[in-house]
This record gives structure tokens, sequence and C-alpha cells, in this order.
């Protein structure tokens, strides 16, 4: 018996903690469960293909917002092929709706709703022992699937539509034959004690070029209307006995990054300290962390912990999604912004912890120019990364069932992102659409840091930059396409040249600058400045200095040349820029 459990994931350095937790807590029936990951960037063609291979005698998908599409097109084509294996679905994006879904599908055979830990379990051996039945499956919680009732010819008098018998459907597998089934909706499951699970990795041995992911709680304290885990106000710690030895299985084998998925991973003061000073101890000089906090709960305490650690050792991802605080109140988040901007300040001063702000467009109140505002507002702490994204209406959340009252209107299919509110028109989305672009690519790169201090404030804001360089794309219709790194300089430079043209020496040597600061590139771009006439310095410099590295002569403000020195072999660990010092002879 096979039970065969399928990821499709965003990228390829991810992994599915799902299905590595739900193969791990089998039980018995652990070795008779396989695992199968694949990307949303394979063809479903190739998919099919590799699940056919695999032979497997129940599917299981592990189902999300990223992956919905797929899924459902797989399952389609996947019981056309192997009509006789049964497919069950899981996950927070069939959750919620379970019953419904499985009448739109009936490709689907069941649905585990909710923590599956002990529900798949249970079917599996359901499956193993040859039990999958009616009276079987009726015992375990969290399970919504189909029961056979009759088959019957094909009668218009005797088949009724959908709506008048909600609970029931019927599907004409065959010509002339209808199966009436009817849906069964078992008691959800119950939440599960974190200690009793086991650990997902411990035979996992492909760990190079991943990103894994951990968790030491469920739940959320909090009541952020946009976010499932706000479903869920009970929050429960797995064991610090657990953890620890946990954490340390990751660091023995120098994994590259490991990401908590905790909502709110320091609501706890002592299981946050204990895990960072722990992290801070056993440094093993590779590995990345990275938490999702609340800025503002952040105490002096464990400030002064983080402020020791090792740069690059962990990350912070810190949700602000908007500074208007009539749109905080309308999703129900509680933020002290005051007390997050102190925190924020506080962790960068230190400059060894890469930290991420995120804001939100397209919630309540929030219209584009009250957006420029958060925009600005979350700049102005000059994070390592600013997150532009857009509104998901999640299935199962309360900003799905107030949506209709806000008008706001989004995607049908998943991600069901907002496509415009009664505040932002789908217009201004777009618009916002294009400055996330130019975020991404021009600040959040770091590829262009020292063009980008010089050129930023000749504007009014920040915001009015990027939404002037995104105007400025459009106008050269380079939104339509994709650019190698030496273009977006060149764009860059463009924009630049056409703002301020007598300032085009200077942004030419800036950019320069900035361009190998990343890398010793072979080829020298072509907005780079004339090095002819000090081509015989720069040879010596190399000399004495090592051939590794790249010299640049600039001008410095008195008029002088100076000469600058590269290191790629000392970078910023947050960064990525190579260290670079002035050549004193």
């Amino acid at each position: 018996m096979k039970l065969l459990l399928t990821a499709i994931n965003a990228k390829y350095i991810h992994s599915n903690l799902a299905v590595y937790s739900l193969r791990a807590s089998a039980g018995s029936i652990r070795d008779q469960v396989e695992l199968a990951e694949f990307t949303i960037n394979h063809r479903t063609g190739e998919i099919l293909r590799d699940i056919y291979r695999k032979k497997p005698d129940v599917l299981f998908f592990s189902c999300y917002i990223w992956n919905m599409v797929y899924v459902t097109e797989l399952t389609a084509e996947c019981k056309k092929v192997m009509p006789g294996v049964p497919i069950w679905l899981g996950g927070p994006e069939v959750s919620y709706d379970a019953e419904q879904y499985l009448r739109e599908h009936p490709e689907v055979d069941g649905i585990l709703c909710g923590e599956g830990e002990e529900s798949f379990r249970r079917l599996g051996e359901c499956y193993v022992n040859h039990k999958a039945d009616v009276e079987h499956l009726s015992q375990i919680p969290g399970l919504v699937f189909r029961r056979n009732l009759t088959r019957q010819k094909k009668n218009e008098e005797t088949v009724p539509s959908f709506t008048e018998h909600s609970n029931k459907s019927y599907v004409n597998y065959e010509a002339g034959a209808w199966e009436v089934e009817q849906i069964q909706t078992n008691p959800p499951a119950p939440l599960v004690d974190l200690s009793t699970l086991p650990f997902p990795y411990q035979e996992l041995t492909d760990f190079e070029n991943r990103i894994i992911y951990y968790e030491s709680s469920r739940g959320c304290p909090f009541s952020c209307s946009y976010c499932l885990s706000s479903i869920d106000k009970s929050v429960r710690f797995r064991s610090l006995e657990l953890v620890l030895p946990e954490l340390q299985f990751f660091l023995d084998r120098k994994v590259p990054q490991v990401k908590f998925v905790d909502r709110t991973f320091n609501c706890r003061k002592s299981h946050a300290m204990a895990i960072w000073r722990y992290l801070l101890e056993h440094d093993n000089g590779v590995t990345n962390f990275h938490f999702e906090i609340a800025a503002d709960l952040l105490d002096e305490d464990e400030l002064a912990l983080i402020a020791r650690m090792r740069p690059g050792l962990i990350q912070l991802e810190i949700g602000v999604q908007s500074t208007n605080p009539r749109t905080l109140e309308a999703i129900c988040r509680k933020t002290d912004l005051g007390g997050l901007r102190d925190v924020v300040a506080k962790v960068h001063a230190g400059k060894n912890i890469h930290q991420h702000l995120d804001l939100i467009a397209g919630l309540p109140f929030e219209d584009y120019e009250s957006f420029g505002r958060s925009f600005n507002d979350v700049y102005a702490m000059r994070p390592d990364q600013l997150q532009l994204g857009f509104l998901k209406v999640l299935k199962g959340s309360r900003m799905h069932r107030e949506a209709e009252q806000y008008g706001i209107v989004r995607r049908a299919l998943p991600p069901y992102e907002v496509l415009c509110t009664p505040w932002l028109a789908f217009s201004d989305v777009l618009r916002l659409k294009m400055v996330e672009d130019m975020v991404e690519n021009y600040y959040n790169s770091h590829q262009f840091d020292g063009t980008l201090e010089k050129l930023m404030p000749k504007f009014p804001s920040p915001f009015a930059f990027f939404e002037r360089l995104a105007e400025f794309y459009e106008e050269r219709h380079a939104e339509q396409r994709k650019h190698s790194r030496v273009q977006r300089y060149e764009l860059l430079l463009a924009f630049a040249q056409k703002s301020f043209p007598e300032e085009e020496q200077s942004f030419r040597q800036l950019l320069t600058i900035d361009y190998y600061l990343r890398e010793r590139a072979k080829a020298r771009p072509s907005f780079a400045p004339d090095q002819t006439a000090y081509k015989e310095s720069i040879t010596e410099i190399l000399r004495q200095t090592g051939k590794q590295n790249h010299v640049e002569a600039v001008s410095a403000e008195d008029g002088q040349v100076k000469y600058l020195i590269f290191d790629y072999e000392n970078r910023d660990p947050l960064t990525y820029a190579a260290r670079v010092t002035e050549y004193k002879g």
C-alpha cells in the first residue's frame, strides 16, 4: 500500500512542512507513506507523469492559495488516468468550504479539514487495513467525504438539482448511470498538543539550497481580520525540551535558512528568549533563522540579547500593513506605531539583523494617497526590505465574511487578490503594482543603494520617487519586458539623465560603484566612466592588493582622483555588498 503525499511548492528552494509533519505522525504506517514535492513552475503534465509512475494507492494533495489552481487541474487529470485511486485534499485552501468544494469537484473523494496529523494517521490506517468504508471513516474527526448511496438510471424526474439537495451531488460517471452521493462532514479535529508531534525532518538529508520551515507554536493571540491564524485564539507552544535539540539538528547540518512559521514568534517572551539565547550560544556561523514578530512587543531584554548576535544569524519580519489609524481599527490590528518605530530604529542601529517590513494595499479605508503616506512612514524606518503586498481575501477569514460589507472586489480564483475597493480603484491597484516592482528591483535588491541615496531626496517623498520611476518605465514600455541586471542600471541612469541632466556624470559614477559592489564583472558596463587614463595605477594597485579585487578610479568632490578597492572575499552579511576601502598608497 502506498499513500502518496503531494506538495506543490511556490519555489524549488521551499519545503512543505505539512507533508513532512503528516508523514512523521503516521505512526505504524509511516513506511507506507511517500512524499512527492514539485513546484508551480513544473508543467502539470510533468507532475501528472511523475505521480502516475509512482503508482499510488491513495493520493493526497496539500492545498494553498499559491497551488490551488494546479491542484484542481491535477486532480481532474489524475482521476482520468487512475480512476480507482482515492484522492484526498488538505490544507487551508480547502478546509473552510469543504462540502462546497466536493460538490463542484467530483474527482475528489474527501478533504481533511484543520490540523491533520491525527486525522491523516487514522485515515491512512483505514486504507492500509482495508477498512476505508463509511463506518470507519465516520469515526475520524476532521474528515469531509463522499458516501455512496445508490446507483440509478438517469431519469429527469429522479435527478434533482444541486440547490434542492445541498448535501447531495449527482455525478454522471458513465453514460446513462448516475452516482448519487451524500457528503458527510465529521466533527472538527481537536487541536493537537504540539509536544506530542514527532520531529518532521529526522529523515531529511537534502538540506542544500533549501529553506526549511519549522514551527515552535501554533495559533495567534491577535485578531487581524485578513489572517487565518486569528481564527485560533489558543496559542500552543512546543516544549523547549524538544525545540532546542531540533534546532541543533539544523545547526549541525548547517542548513542555510530555517524559517519559523510561528505567526507571532515573540508573543511569549520566555519562549522567544530561550530560543534566541540558544541560537546565540550555538551559532554555527552559517545558518540564518527567520522570525515573524510583533516589534512593539520587544523589550529591552530582548533587544539587548539580539544585539549580541552575529550579523546574519537572525532576520525579523515585521508586519506593519498600514499606518492609517482607521484602517488598523477596521482590520482589528492593535499596533503601537511609536513603539514599533523605536524598536526598528534600535535594531537597525545594531547593523546585525535584517529587518523585513510589510505593507498591504487594498485594506478598508486606505485610498491611494493614504497608502502613499503609509509607505513613506515605513520607508522612513529604513527596513532592509519593504514588501508591498496586496490584500488576499482568504476563505475562512473575517475579511472574507466582511468583504461584501466593505465593497471589496477580489479575484475569483486563488490567491483571491484584491481588484478594487471603494477607496482604491483598479487603476490605482495597477499603479501600485508598478511601484511594487520598482521597490523590489531597486530598493530590496540592495544593488542600487548608493545611487538611491543621492537620487531619492530630489523627489518630494520616497513614494513619489518610486511612483515617478514606475511612470518612466511605462513611458518606455519597459514594464512589459524582463530586464537583465545591467539593463536595470541603464534604465535608472536614463531616468536620472531625464530628471537631472546636469548630474549625469555623478550618477554614472554612483551606478558604477553600486554595480561593482555586487560582483567583479568581467565586462565593464556601458554606463561606467572611462578608466583608460588610470590603467597603469589600477594595475599597480591590483598587483599590491590582490588580483581578485576590483579597483575603481573615482573623482572626489575636491576634484582629486581616489582609488576604491572592492574586496569580494569580505562582504556585508546583510546586503552582500563587497567591502570597499580607499587605497592610501
